[in-house]
């Protein structure tokens, strides 16, 4: 059974200053453990990531209040308080691409005491991973916009430092899981996984040796299909195979370039 107790309303400061004199009133304690300490605000912010064919993009919003009214931000929100930090990005990430089942992968914490003007405001990031031909935009389209790496403008509060941590989080992790086939096309060349890889490390690699480097490991299925490019040459066709890397990662896979 819940307990009754009696609390005086001039003990609490967020009451109308219009109640001049004490009142006592009973109140029902929902919670074991109350604590009258300022809480911080949490909320999640999404890096959502896209490939061109030829560059690394990043979805923004634009943001049409204060603070920072005018400038980009990744899409984000306070977290609601009957979801965890994951179903609130993965909402977010619903909101402005439509998608439900996108790659999406928790990498920063931020928490710097003034990185919101507003509150205090701790905000747990994720990165997703799209295919931009399969994003559906969101109610605020016209306020959403894909931008290359070496375009992005202006960034709200600390979301420059965000994208920072999140390129490098991304780049880390490609060694270790082929996340990077989550922004290819289903069937694909071997040129745009190469083109992919660079994007997203910032190298360039001999054409000859990824392929054999990409061949050797068998996470590629060479398909019948060939594809005809503009110069009349063609390129032959894969597919990811997922049953061949469960069984590398159970080995221990790491790729090395």
């Amino acid at each position: 059974m819940r307990a009754q107790y009696a609390l005086t309303i001039w003990d609490f400061p967020f009451f109308p200053i219009i109640l001049r004199r004490k009142q006592t009133i009973f109140i029902m304690e929902d919670l074991k453990y109350h604590y009258k300490y300022p809480h911080p605000s949490v909320t999640t912010d999404c890096v959502i990531f896209g490939f061109d064919g030829t560059k690394i993009n990043v979805l923004f919003i634009e943001r049409g209040i204060e603070p920072f009214k005018g400038r980009w931000a990744f899409p984000g929100g306070f977290l609601k308080m009957d979801e965890t930090a994951l179903e609130g990005a993965k909402r977010e990430l619903f909101e402005e691409t439509g998608m439900k089942d996108a790659y999406i992968r928790q990498f920063h914490t931020f928490s710097a005491v003034d990185r919101d003007p507003r509150e205090r405001v701790i905000t747990i990031a994720y990165y997703a991973l799209v295919r931009i031909s399969e994003v559906k935009a969101g109610d605020d389209a016209a306020k959403a916009q894909w931008f290359s790496l070496d375009q992005v403008p202006s960034l709200a509060f600390d979301h420059d430092m965000i994208l920072r941590q999140a390129l490098s989080a991304l780049r880390k992790q490609i060694h270790f899981e082929p996340i990077g086939f989550e922004l290819l096309p289903e069937k694909f060349t071997m040129t745009q996984l190469q083109r992919l890889y660079e994007a997203i490390l910032d190298v360039k690699f001999d054409r000859r040796n990824f392929s054999n480097k990409m061949l050797k490991l068998g996470l590629l299925t060479e398909l019948d299909e060939k594809l005809t490019l503009v110069n009349k040459k063609v390129a032959f066709l894969y597919k990811f195979n997922p049953e061949c890397y469960r069984e590398m990662k159970e080995k221990g896979f790491r790729l090395e370039f």
